[in-house]
């Protein structure tokens, strides 16, 4: 069965402080999507696409997207305002896209297969990707979806608060997926939430978290067109930060009844670059990796 990698790359990366999607952090240059594609066509995909802004394709075909082909079919989609339903009047001063939600739902005309999606920044590990390539291939054509969930202090930044999906998981399924917007390691190593207690709200650091790693089938475009106009109809006016959030979508149809989740545990270490004091840790991280063996000199000719 065919089965599609889909990487979201056309965020912003406001918070590193450049554009991270493509900067350079493995030892012969390669970026974090590299890893991802590399271990996914590993694990048994055979098809990449690329979201990204529209006026990134040329560049990015050329320097990523063509030796890419060389493995893989690969096709690209494109997150912009253009997409957004013409009753939402976009406020003029906002820039960033809407979310991971629009993202995806951006890629629905050249997905037509299981996929798993991603974000570009994120290194995710070689087992998670061979365990979600399973389980896609077990999922019903509708009403069934799949993520992986790493324990929560295999995911934080010791450079500042990162956001988080906390996961509420019994028998294997998720429950409930919160949004939880200021978590940091704390010098006496507790994990905490300090986005509405200063002092912080104690995190179980094993609990499961999304890192936008998730598995559908085309059945859940389905279900994101139709969530998308109902987000921006509720966007209070003046808001020009709202996000449509995948979690958050995932969340709201498990609740209605229409969406059955499988959480595929990992005890794998994801490592990003949210911060730009991230990237001389995952420097060395990947370096470690290439020494052990786990990957070649050159990902890609």
């Amino acid at each position: 069965m065919s089965t599609s990698l889909v990487i979201m790359a056309a965020g912003m990366g406001s918070r590193y402080g450049g554009n991270k999607q493509t900067d350079s952090i493995g030892p012969n240059g390669e970026i974090l999507m590299e890893y991802s594609i590399y271990d996914a066509l590993e694990a048994g995909f055979d098809k990449v696409v690329f979201i990204i802004k529209p006026e990134m394709k040329d560049s990015f075909k050329e320097k990523f997207g063509d030796k890419i082909a060389k493995r893989a079919e690969v096709a690209y989609a494109f997150q912009s305002f253009d997409s957004v339903p013409d009753f939402y009047q976009i406020p003029e001063d906002r820039v960033k896209p809407f979310g991971t939600g629009h993202a995806l739902l951006c890629a629905k005309d050249v997905v037509n297969e299981p996929f798993a999606v991603l974000n570009a920044d994120d290194y995710y590990g070689k087992t998670a990707f061979k365990s979600l390539y399973e389980e896609l291939q077990k999922l019903a054509p509708s009403g069934e979806a799949t993520m992986v969930g790493y324990r929560l202090r295999n995911t934080v930044s010791e450079n500042g608060y990162v956001t988080r999906g906390v996961c509420s998981v019994a028998d294997g399924k998720l429950q409930r997926v919160t949004e939880t917007y200021k978590i940091k390691p704390f010098p006496d190593g507790t994990i905490r939430d300090v986005n509405y207690n200063p002092e912080g709200d104690l995190l179980d650091p094993d609990v499961p978290v999304s890192m936008n790693f998730w598995g559908f089938t085309p059945w859940f475009f389905t279900r994101l067109a139709g969530k998308f106009p109902e987000f921006l109809k509720g966007i209070k006016p003046g808001d020009i930060k709202a996000e449509f959030l995948l979690p958050e979508v995932v969340d709201e149809l498990m609740k209605a009844g229409e969406l059955t989740t499988s959480v595929l545990t990992t005890d794998a270490v994801w490592f990003g670059v949210t911060y730009h004091e991230d990237k001389e840790y995952v420097q060395h991280e990947l370096l470690k990796l290439h020494a052990r063996g786990d990957y070649p000199e050159k990902l890609f000719d």
